[in-house]
């Protein structure tokens, strides 16, 4: 499983550079991944009156429990909303088991249920399903989709629009994160989120100061082009980061990567070690930050190959290879009389931005096309 490349490789032709303009080679997963600023703005003033009616519905109905419904990419963006939406809102939240929908039929008792099915494409067949079922047993249901006009938005009763445009890369970026910001508006919208409210239109600030990343990580990249496997750590907020960069890295570029959260990881599969393994690690402030840096002096100790995207100073400083994001500040303190801070609630959005460059940029210089990973479709039919 060793990693390193020698410093005498030949550096991949990377087709762009902060500085230099998109050419008509650029593959689309970097054009699109430059495109999200602007596609989070669209995508939060176009939904506010959807997003109140949504919670006045919830209100209206005595919401007891949450259930997200989504594959894949879509169901690591759901993976952000529980953790967003229980930790705010204190209803609890589940993710759902399509297959009991489409293949087992169990019955469910959904009265009190808001049903959130969300599907970058709104044609997955069993996300659609999970939905029509949910709302025939009294559910609210409510759709997140980047096409007003799908199925999946046609069987439920509200949709809220990720308004993201085309995404031509198969591989989904902008679609992710617009999905993780209608989730944070549709919490920031119920009892419990009121504070995240005016700290949204921030969005797209952070995430343009994420894309500062992209110089660094194209050159961070040439050192793993040999790496056949990894594993990708978060916790708390940041677990759907860990998820959604392997899933990326594993498409993109056929690299057997295994997300965990930190405190999982613990709990048997950091006999995985060894000297030279690939890690990358999520380690923002707030409070994973302790956690983070126990873990990552464990993982140095027994020769990790550490990659560390963060802010502070500390779990940089340990790392192999160091992705610093100078994040502008939501509020003044990381933790004040006992509550989360806006800025971790929200960090995903931009922290998720190196791991996709990370992606796109290993693909070329393995020599692959991250707009095409073999044997997969935009669509995919799941039942």
């Amino acid at each position: 499983m060793q990693a390193m490349k020698s410093e005498s490789s030949r550096t991949p032709h990377l087709p762009r550079t902060p500085h230099t303009p998109h050419t008509p080679h650029t593959p689309h997963m970097l054009r699109e991944i430059h495109e999200q600023p602007d596609a989070l703005q669209r995508a939060l003033e176009m939904n506010g009156v959807v997003a109140q009616r949504i919670a006045a519905a919830v209100a209206r109905r005595g919401v007891q429990v949450i259930v997200l419904a989504g594959r894949g990419t879509s169901d690591h963006a759901a993976l952000y909303g529980q953790y967003l939406l229980q930790h705010l809102t204190g209803i609890p939240v589940a993710l759902a088991t399509p297959s009991l929908y489409t293949l087992f039929g169990a019955p469910f008792q959904l009265q009190r249920a808001l049903v959130i099915g969300i599907s970058q494409s709104g044609e997955s067949p069993d996300i659609v399903e999970v939905i029509a079922q949910s709302r025939a047993a009294g559910a609210l249901t409510v759709a997140v989709t980047n096409r007003q006009d799908s199925p999946l938005a046609n069987a439920a009763d509200e949709t809220l629009f990720c308004a993201a445009g085309a995404e031509l890369s198969v591989a989904a970026t902008k679609t992710y994160t617009t999905t993780c910001a209608l989730l944070a508006l549709l919490a920031a919208s119920l009892p419990g989120g009121e504070r995240l409210l005016p700290h949204l239109p921030r969005l797209p600030a952070l995430m343009r100061a994420a894309l500062a990343t992209e110089e660094t990580v194209a050159g961070a990249v040439v050192r793993y082009v040999h790496a056949r496997d990894c594993i990708v750590l978060g916790r708390g907020f940041q677990y759907s980061t860990a998820r959604e960069t392997a899933l990326k890295l594993a498409e993109t570029c056929y690299v057997i990567a295994m997300p965990f959260s930190s405190a999982d990881f613990r709990h048997g599969p950091a006999a995985l070690v060894e000297r030279g393994l690939p890690v990358i690690l999520f380690a923002p402030p707030g409070r994973t930050a302790p956690d983070s840096l126990a873990l990552l002096g464990w993982l140095r100790e027994r020769g990790a190959d550490c990659t560390v995207i963060g802010e502070e100073r500390h779990p940089l400083e340990q790392a192999t290879t160091a992705i610093a994001l100078d994040l502008p500040r939501l509020s003044e303190d990381t933790e004040r009389g006992g509550e989360v801070q806006v800025d971790e609630l929200l960090a995903p959005l931009p922290y998720i931005v190196p791991g996709q460059f990370f992606a796109v940029y290993l693909a070329l210089a393995k020599g692959l096309n991250p707009d095409q990973p073999r044997g997969l479709t935009k669509v995919t039919h799941t039942r």
